[in-house]
């Protein structure tokens, strides 16, 4: 009889959700994140190339359709992928009903550029942005004439321009070009008196080093809420990448796992995926509502993750 009732609750919910319809897509993520119950999101990113499109877009669709609290939409290396930044993000939107944050960084674009963008989205109707500086590019002068030094810039042009819920990033273990975490914390502060509405974590695989992030940022007077961005780790090669692009802390359970089963795919995906799990499990047991999941575009692993955490969602 229990089960009978859950599943009456659920199909309640669904279609209350699918009567939201336009209002549900329009959602702020700052409203979003008023909710005191667990909540899921995923990130993707566009193609490189318009050859890529198509495919890329089948797997977005895949993740939509897992009716994710929001998606995120990144921006791409130097912003070249900006247009499809858009046009993903209003997809996921229209057609899901899933409310779209696109990312806009402004490292490689002049002030016109990102202009232009915020006006795409504006006429869009996307009012999510979550406002990067974006790496500096290597052997390059920076900033050049007429782009933007810093993130917090961004974030003052993007809050003049319009009603937007802006979200920006931060670091528990640090941004590279930090020496003190003392000082992160501090640009932080700046980043978000500038406007900023809530803030995503970079990927971390232990999480009392976001624990002990928060305690010093609540410390320093960052008061809007930070979602912990998780990366599910499926293939031996991320790893590299991880360490190259951050220089993120491994714990050993993590390496350990890596060690085990990094030369087998399956076996690699799987435990992968069991980590993350239970990375959230314990944000949600700590009174954190809100996770974000770096999908990597890849639908099987975000339906999984979701999966596992199916009656701690109730989807």
């Amino acid at each position: 009889m229990e089960e009978f009732r859950k599943t009456i609750r659920r199909i309640i919910r669904r279609n209350v959700k699918q009567t939201k319809g336009e209002k549900q897509n329009n959602m702020k993520i700052s409203d979003i994140l008023t909710e005191k119950t667990p909540h899921l999101s995923f990130e993707v990113f566009p193609p490189k190339t318009d050859a890529a499109y198509e495919g890329v877009l089948k797997a977005t669709e895949a993740i939509a359709e897992l009716k994710p609290s929001y998606m995120s939409v990144t921006y791409g290396a130097g912003g070249g992928t900006s247009k499809n930044t858009v046009k993903i993000a209003s997809h996921i939107k229209d057609k899901y009903n899933v409310p779209s944050l696109a990312h806009l960084t402004c490292v490689s674009s002049t002030k016109e550029e990102v202009h232009q963008v915020i006006s795409q989205l504006k006429e869009a109707g996307i009012e999510n942005i979550l406002a990067l500086r974006g790496d500096i590019p290597k052997e390059s002068e920076f900033p050049l004439p007429n782009h933007y030094q810093y993130a917090y810039e961004l974030i003052q042009d993007i809050k003049s321009q319009g009603d937007f819920c802006i979200g920006a990033a931060c670091y528990p273990e640090g941004h590279v070009e930090s020496e003190h975490k003392k000082d992160d914390i501090e640009h932080l502060k700046q980043k978000v008196d500038c406007g900023v509405d809530f803030l995503t974590t970079q990927m971390f695989f232990d999480n009392n080093i976001l624990y002990n992030f928060l305690y010093r940022a609540r410390e320093k007077g960052v008061m809007v809420p930070v979602i912990p961005g998780i990366m599910p780790v499926t293939n031996a090669n991320q790893v590299k990448r991880i360490l190259s692009m951050s220089g993120t802390n491994l714990p050993e359970r993590f390496k350990a796992i890596v060690d085990r089963f990094g030369d087998n795919p399956k076996a690699m995906q799987q435990a992968g995926i069991a980590y993350a799990t239970d990375q959230i499990i314990d944000l949600f047991a700590n009174g954190i509502n809100h996770v974000h999941v770096y999908s990597m575009n890849k639908p099987e692993v975000a339906a999984a993750i979701q999966a596992n955490l199916s009656e701690i969602l109730n989807k």
